[in-house]
């Protein structure tokens, strides 16, 4: 399950950089200019895939739910005018204290995760990462949907690429 969970996380990191590789080759107001979709801006949604990985990362850590709102609330206003290049240091930077977490960790012991309308779970960390890479593909999707609509194409960042691109 471990190898599983890491092996998840180093293609979310992947996918991700083939985001940001993309969108490189576009014009800059592209990622600015609103659309209707799940976030008004591709940068918006960058925003929210990093704040969202920041929760999940202090959620395994053991960080109250209090505290991750906190904590990322102070992220979020730290994140605002950032553009796709520094939101992409902030992908780094996060993926590097995931590395930490998986090298410190039994990814298939549980814990617990508590939220206030919907209770406790206990699940393996390992899940949590599966939820965390679920999560990002999602909004890759979005991004892509998103370019495409602005006269652009997507990005290729599906798991099945990552998996020849490492040959694996």
């Amino acid at each position: 399950m471990k190898q599983d969970a890491v092996r998840f996380y180093d293609y979310h990191l992947w996918a991700n950089e083939r985001v940001f590789q993309r969108l490189r080759e576009v014009p800059q107001e592209v990622c600015e200019q609103e659309i209707p979709s799940v976030f008004p801006t591709i940068t918006k949604t960058l925003q929210h895939m990093l704040r969202t990985d920041h929760v999940w990362l202090l959620a395994m850590k053991g960080e109250s739910y209090e505290n991750v709102g906190k904590i990322v609330g102070a992220l979020s206003q730290q994140l605002e005018g950032k553009g796709p290049e520094e939101l992409r240091e902030g992908f780094i930077e996060i993926g590097e204290k995931f590395k930490d977490f998986f090298a410190q960790t039994d990814l298939d012991a549980k814990a617990p995760y508590t939220h206030p309308a919907m209770g406790t779970i206990h699940v393996p960390y390992s899940e949590i990462v599966q939820h965390v890479v679920n999560h990002g593909t999602y909004h890759r999707g979005n991004i892509s949907a998103m370019l495409r609509q602005l006269g652009h194409a997507g990005a290729s960042h599906d798991y099945i690429y990552f998996l020849f691109e490492k040959n694996l």
